[in-house]
């Protein structure tokens, strides 16, 4: 009997051990993100690896590693996107895992010929986690790839690797989810966009200038087309408008005279569209909370109020005009208008016509209260 029982706890020591192929952290080469280029002249896809090998963090009891953790860049070519990477599996060692990948670059050239080829095959990937970051860039991404944080931190801790904020976003882009751009992205009215990154020399220096990465605007996308890329300052505003949690340090000026700074909470946007339209017709009220900051010039609180107020509706009306100017619905004015009216986006859809004007914006209307003066003392009227 006792025999048995010594066979049956040797049994289940034997299936206890199935995880002994399993390879230690230090054995394993980490892609932690993918980049995509496109050569027109070869007609040939480029795809970049970005690589951690975590040896010299293994050997850390916590805290930062004593020494920089190398970021390697591996590269190869093919007609098609698989068969690039496949390529890289014969030449790395130790071997590639890509089990961490967290973000996908792609490159403005891909961007411009084949961004619907290659975001329909995205889409289609299963080896491809959803959750996974996007972004696009104008640099070189063997140069993205090669730039650590501040501090000789890893990579890891650059903004291709951001998190959403845990409180509210101020005064900078928050990074897009494949899985929500790809919802935007499909959507028959209205924009995706992704954040573009961009390298930045001017900002730090230590023995000399420092690299850091940052989010320099949207690429946007209308009806699964890319249109162009908007700057940092418009897609700032853009994300204050139709996001939610962002808010915004704002400069209020008198025509060329700075009055006052003000910190800006995330609007309420309400539209509100005109009845019996074949198609959208619409105007936008805003509700604005704002902080002052600071005060430079003796000025009213009713005359400050007016000033802002002024000031963001000239800004709307900016962003929407350069919007249709490039048949871009920034605004998203069309994605709810389109499911109320069914039969009328069927005819505009059939027209292959752009479905915003510059008169489709009737009105927009501002109201900013503002709640909390920072001990600054204000006339009344």
């Amino acid at each position: 009997m006792k025999r048995k029982g010594a066979l049956l706890v040797f049994l289940c020591i034997l299936l206890l051990t199935g995880c002994g192929g399993a390879k230690n952290i230090q054995d394993l080469t980490y892609i932690v993100a993918i980049g995509m280029d496109y050569d027109e002249m070869e007609e040939e896809y480029i795809v970049y690896l970005q690589g951690l090998n975590f040896a010299n963090v293994a050997k850390q009891e916590g805290g930062k590693p004593s020494e920089p953790i190398p970021s390697f860049v591996g590269s190869a070519r093919g007609k098609t996107l698989n068969l690039a990477v496949s390529d890289l599996y014969s030449k790395s060692e130790p071997p590639v895992y890509f089990g961490h990948v967290k973000t996908l670059v792609l490159s403005q050239r891909l961007i411009n010929s084949k961004s619907k080829e290659v975001l329909e095959e995205v889409a289609r990937n299963k080896s491809l986690r959803h959750r996974l970051r996007i972004v696009t860039t104008e640099a070189r991404i063997e140069e993205i790839f090669s730039v650590n944080a501040l501090f000789e931190y890893p990579a890891m801790y650059t903004v291709l690797f951001k998190g959403k904020a845990s409180g509210m976003a101020q005064d900078e882009l928050e990074p897009t989810s494949l899985l929500y751009f790809l919802r935007s992205y499909y959507e028959p009215m209205g924009v995706a966009k992704i954040p573009t990154v961009a390298i930045d020399t001017n900002s730090w220096r230590s023995d000399k200038e420092y690299p850091v990465l940052y989010f320099g605007g949207y690429s946007i996308f209308q009806q699964q087309a890319f249109v162009k890329n908007i700057t940092l300052e418009d897609a700032v505003l853009l994300d204050w408008l139709v996001e939610k949690e962002i808010a915004l340090n704002h400069p209020v000026k008198d025509g060329e005279e700075l009055i006052a700074a003000v910190k800006l909470a995330s609007p309420k946007m309400k539209i509100t569209y005109d009845k019996d339209k074949s198609n959208p017709s619409f105007s936008i009220e805003l509700s604005v909370r704002a902080d002052l900051l600071e005060k430079l010039t003796d000025v009213s609180v009713d005359k400050l109020k007016k000033v802002l107020e002024d000031d963001i509706k000239t800004q709307v009306l900016s962003l929407y005009e350069q919007g249709v100017e490039s048949k871009m619905d920034l605004l998203n004015a069309g994605e709810k208008w389109y499911r109320k009216h069914p039969k009328a986006f069927k005819e505009l859809k059939d027209s292959k016509n752009f479905y915003l004007q510059k008169d489709s914006l009737k009105e927009v209307k501002v109201d900013v209260q503002i709640f909390h003066f920072n001990s600054y003392e204000y006339e009344t009227n």
